[in-house]
């Protein structure tokens, strides 16, 4: 809904502020950029430029977007914003845009974001790992999305090549270079902001694959789990990859058990929102097996729908209805076409499982898909 304050036409801020913000992004690679409309294009030639980027969307939306983009930018100015507050929303919303624009060609195909610690060497057993994940995610012509430094960002680029590698560069006080295989490539973004560059991390990926690393690759590992046990992001494969033979996943997952489980601060299903593994093989069958049926998600209004490859046969719809009762709030699992108010034609093929979901059992969502893409409820078993 807009609000309906009244824009302050003479403030040193108006309308077109925002748009001023995003045309400089020359703080991004060096790869030049298709101008921005003038700001003071009409809206409906801004949703023509927005139609052409992103396909035929609902117009009177994305003006009404590009609305409230102006009106929080008014608002700026009437709240008498400090320069230094000024500065981060500038910087923001320039590496997101950036950001967005980079990822937007590549937005068909999937995604794996590798985390683990930029000081691994390339001589440790972990290096090689990544390397070889990297390299397996590729051979499925899936891209390998990393931080772009060493360590296993490099590795996991080493293993995807050029051609199939992404990168989110975090410039640091202590400089951060990009590693020689996605350096100076048109799929590499540098950032200034940690909340930014992990925002694309989990936007952008169909699945996560973690390796050894400190308090970064904690961090992001954690924070991924954190939303896919509330629902901020849409369920998807986590996988906590080790060396073969190594342990540090495995104790991370002992202090889980004992301390997070065994003292009540999260649930027995959450565990089902990970998997751990030591084996490269085991890794990319996890994150390909959960796509084998499942295809994406999507709210519309009370239902979750589930667009599917094939639709479950009688018996397991029955056996789902009998097993997951306790996540929904209201109603049964049906199966059906696309509702009328999903918009995404290159979906509408698709056979869907639509069911009203309570959002709060999302360790049992993920057991839900691993039952959808087994197709038995034998699947639904969290991990230990």
């Amino acid at each position: 809904m807009r609000d309906p304050e009244p824009r302050l036409l003479d403030a040193p801020f108006g309308a077109g502020f925002v748009f001023f913000l995003v045309r400089k992004d020359s703080f991004v690679n060096d790869q030049p950029s298709k101008p921005t409309p003038p700001i003071d294009q009409p809206e409906a030639k801004l949703a023509d430029a927005a139609d052409e980027a992103n396909g035929p969307l609902d117009r009177s939306r994305i003006v009404d977007l590009i609305d409230q983009i102006k009106q929080s930018a008014d608002k700026l100015a009437i709240d008498r914003t400090s320069r230094g507050d000024l500065k981060i929303l500038s910087r923001t919303l320039r590496e997101l845009r950036y950001a967005f624009k980079v990822f937007t060609p590549y937005r068909t195909r999937r995604k794996v974001t590798v985390f683990g610690s930029a000081r691994t060497r390339p001589d440790e057993p972990t290096y090689r790992q990544a390397v070889h994940f990297g390299r397996a995610m590729a051979e499925q012509n899936w891209l390998v999305v990393t931080g772009a430094a060493s360590g296993i960002m490099e590795a996991g680029h080493v293993g995807a090549g050029r051609e199939n590698s992404m990168g989110l560069n975090i410039m640091l006080p202590f400089e951060q270079y990009a590693n020689p295989v996605i350096a100076g490539d048109t799929k590499l973004v540098h950032m200034k902001y940690f909340f930014t560059r992990k925002l694309m991390f989990v936007k952008e990926c169909d699945a996560v694959a973690l390796l050894p690393g400190g308090f970064g690759t904690l961090d992001e590992g954690l924070e991924v789990l954190t939303l896919l046990q509330t629902g901020k992001r849409d369920v998807a494969p986590v996988v906590f990859l080790d060396e073969p033979g190594g342990s540090f996943w495995s104790e991370f997952q002992d202090y889980v058990v004992r301390r997070l489980l065994g003292g009540g601060m999260i649930s027995p299903e959450d565990l089902s929102l990970y998997k751990l593994t030591d084996s490269v093989e085991e890794a990319v069958a996890e994150i390909l097996q959960f796509f084998k049926v499942y295809q994406n998600m999507r709210f519309v209004k009370n239902k979750l729908v589930f667009r599917l490859r094939e639709a479950p046969s009688d018996e397991l719809l029955d056996q789902i209805n009998a097993n997951f009762a306790d996540i929904l709030s209201g109603g049964k699992f049906t199966v059906g076409a696309a509702l009328p108010a999903e918009d995404e034609p290159d979906l509408a093929d698709l056979p869907r499982l639509i069911f009203q979901f309570n959002r709060r059992s999302l360790g049992r969502l993920r057991q839900l898909v691993d039952v959808l893409n087994a197709g038995t409820i034998d699947a639904a078993k969290p991990n230990s």
